[in-house]
């Protein structure tokens, strides 16, 4: 996969939509569905398969003829490139000691179902492509009033072009080998795009290399960390996207298959969590997203001044560039998080002209959080759609039955959930530390007392208190949604909660009903409607998980937030390291292995990041950079003697973390910081007198 464009097929390189989600796909349709090789008239037999960069692969084969022996001479070797055209070169190799003949069929085909067709399991409704062919190409059209398009050709000029067949006969000789090379370009709105992957400007080949030369190495004596490390660097890096119009702002897809696209929660959280290995990721996602930052009122994408979208689709798009997305905003937490995100990349001393020029952005996010997203001026930020086919949820729970009481019913619009309010308190938190930095009192003190005001209120009307935990929200008649959920865990992570309610949250999450030995689930085994392979009703989200351990451990709960981070780690080891989007919520102790979701991505960005997020929290790394400080505590998981990680980036200098038991030592840093043995976990809000500066004057309106 590249950028908006991916390729799934079978391990003998075979491609047939009839079996799921297998094709080639490019600005979100299904261009090639069909993409059959066979060798006088059978199936190629898979062999193996290797991927050395994230846009090619090789599938080895070999064809089985009639002889009744072991061994057969023929190899298929089928080397492919994905990017904004599929190229694949077929080599038929002859091991026999007599010329062999040979019969080559490639048969194609495109039903161009759009992504979400196809996930559904819809895409067998769609009519048959319109075909034309010459002596060399067949071009596929799409049957219905879209218009797209792709011409397959080769070449090596077949002996006969039928239907939507190539043939080719040769005999090849001992030891020789034929190669027959064959490309197929989209064209959508009637533009062609002939461009190979390694010809692109973007030269994702040069990316790769630059990206692990930058990257942290991490050693232990621990392999699942280390293995799970390099394999989340990997992931990351494949999902990288380069718009053509801001090559050097790289952002992240949300994940593979579905969604090979910019998602707004999706790339700020992955890129908070992944801050430890690239901060410039962090900086590109900020600065893509500030460009198509909310301005207008526009009720049928849910757009408003200074909200941050949701996500962008490319259906009607004629190129991969951003600008001709389709964009939709309906998400309550992308906004604050966005705010979150530029505070953490300016507390990494990274980008900071980047920072600035964002401050305006920001400003505009504080102020939708205010005069937008308070629906009723109540303090709280809620979410209602404004058309019927909206997402009626819009936290990252965004499924229709992921929030719901404990009695199973589903709380009626508009909804304040727990973790956006979090959020919310993170982000105005983060604008005022940036106020104080840049010397304006007046907007810090305004923000602070924002931040503090709505903590209180928060620990008052969502705690539970005959519960011992916080609901996941405030339904329309600001009654509490009563049901157990990992969403607390983000109060936990934003420093949010009051230190006396903390313990019981810990130990809600820590419970049987939540903790299933791989990780934490979505929703309580004992809430009413609870699904253990429920998208968000019981399933079990590693990156959630992780942002659970994170808020553990920030609260001391340090036991706890390392058998969490432990169970990710174990649950790695049985996807050969790379943590799925998400898993049946089962318990650990029912089938001893973890049993997957069904259309979960793999890839996945935050999944990916929460690999980075565990090994963040290991180190307990908490930089300061502007105030000349770094905070470093590490606490190694029982069974692990030695850690060093290298080329960790902070205020421009590679920074180099030792640990070998209780010894630590940090190499590199930049002489104007300092780090100091110790972690700050809360702040003890509760004894502070935020001071009001003379002169106060409020600078954002209520």
């Amino acid at each position: 996969m590249y950028g908006r464009a991916l390729c799934l097929s079978a391990d003998n390189g075979d491609i047939n939509g009839d079996y799921g989600a297998q094709g080639y796909f490019y600005l979100d349709s299904r261009m090639l569905s069909r993409f059959e090789l066979e060798v006088n008239g059978r199936r190629v037999e898979a062999l193996g398969s290797s991927k050395s960069l994230s846009f090619e692969a090789s599938f080895v084969g070999r064809h089985i003829d009639n002889r009744k022996k072991a061994d057969h001479p023929l190899t298929v070797v089928r080397r492919r490139s994905v990017g904004d055209t599929l190229i694949e070169t077929i080599e038929i190799r002859n091991y026999d000691t007599a010329t062999r003949g040979c019969k080559i069929t490639l048969r194609v085909d495109a039903d161009f179902a759009h992504l979400f067709a196809v996930k559904g399991g819809h895409a067998t409704d769609i009519e048959t492509s319109k075909f034309s062919s010459d002596s060399d190409s067949i071009t596929l059209e799409s049957p219905d009033e879209r218009d797209l398009a792709l011409i397959v050709q080769t070449d090596t000029k077949p002996d006969k072009v039928e239907e939507k067949e190539f043939t080719w006969t040769s005999d090849i000789k001992p030891g020789e080998t034929i190669q027959i090379e064959v490309s197929c370009k989209p064209k959508v709105s009637g533009v062609l795009n002939e461009k190979r992957p390694a010809d692109s400007e973007d030269n994702p080949v040069k990316r790769h290399f630059e990206w692990f030369e930058q990257v942290p190495r991490v050693s232990s004596d621990n392999s699942a960390i280390c293995n799970a490390t390099a394999q989340s660097l990997t992931d990351l890096e494949s999902l990288r996207i380069f718009s053509p119009t801001e090559p050097d702002q790289p952002v992240i897809a949300a994940g593979a298959p579905w969604f090979m696209t910019l998602f707004g929660r999706d790339s700020l959280l992955t890129a908070w969590m992944s801050m430890i290995v690239d901060p410039n990721l962090a900086a590109g996602v900020l600065q893509t997203l500030a460009k198509f930052q909310g301005k207008e009122d526009n009720p049928d994408r849910e757009e408003q001044p200074g909200k941050i979208m949701h996500e962008v689709r490319f259906a009607d798009a004629k190129t991969a560039s951003l600008e001709e997305g389709d964009f939709y905003y309906g998400s309550a937490d992308a906004t604050p998080l966005f705010v979150m995100t530029l505070g953490e990349l300016d507390r990494w001393g990274e980008a900071p002209e980047v920072v600035e020029k964002l401050i305006p952005a920001a400003d505009a996010a504080i102020n939708w959080l205010i005069n937008y997203g308070d629906l009723d001026g109540d303090g709280y930020v809620e979410y209602d759609r404004s058309f019927a086919n909206s997402l009626f949820n819009q936290g990252w729970k965004d499924s229709g039955d992921g929030i719901r009481f404990e009695n199973g019913d589903i709380p009626e619009t508009p909804i304040a959930l727990c973790e956006i309010q979090a959020y919310t308190f993170a982000a105005f938190r983060a604008r005022a530390r940036l106020a104080k930095q840049q010397g304006d009192e007046d907007l810090w003190y305004d923000l602070e007392k924002r931040a503090e005001a709505l903590r209180i209120n928060f620990n008052r009307d969502f705690w539970l208190e005959d519960k011992g935990y916080f609901a996941v929200g405030l339904d329309k008649d600001k009654k509490p949604i009563d049901s157990v959920t990992s969403n607390m865990g983000h109060c936990l992570w934003t420093g949010i909660v009051e230190i006396d309610k903390a313990q019981k949250v810990a130990q809600k999450l820590m419970s049987e009903e939540m903790f299933t030995g791989w990780g934490i689930r979505t929703m309580s085994s004992e809430t009413t409607g609870y699904n253990p392979t429920g998208y968000h009703t019981g399933s079990v989200w590693p990156h959630d998980t992780a942002i659970v351990a994170a808020g553990l451990m920030r609260y001391g709960f340090v036991d706890e937030s390392l058998k969490v981070m432990n169970s990710l780690l174990d649950l790695a080891t049985h996807f050969d390291y790379r943590l799925p989007e998400l898993l049946g919520g089962f318990d650990r102790s029912e089938f001893g292995s973890p049993i997957p979701y069904p259309t979960s991505c793999s890839p996945q960005a935050w999944a990916a990041a929460s690999t980075l997020m565990i090994l963040r929290w290991i180190l307990r790394m908490d930089p300061w950079c502007p105030e000349g400080r770094i905070w470093l505590d590490p606490v190694l998981p029982e069974g692990v003697t030695r850690l060093r990680v290298e080329n960790i980036r902070i205020a421009g200098h590679q920074v180099t973390v030792h640990i070998h038991g209780d010894e630590v030592d940090v190499i590199g840093l930049p002489k104007h910081i300092t780090w100091k043995r110790g972690l700050r976990t809360i702040e003890p809000r509760e004894k502070w007198s935020i001071l009001k500066p003379a002169g106060y004057k409020a600078t954002t309106s209520a």
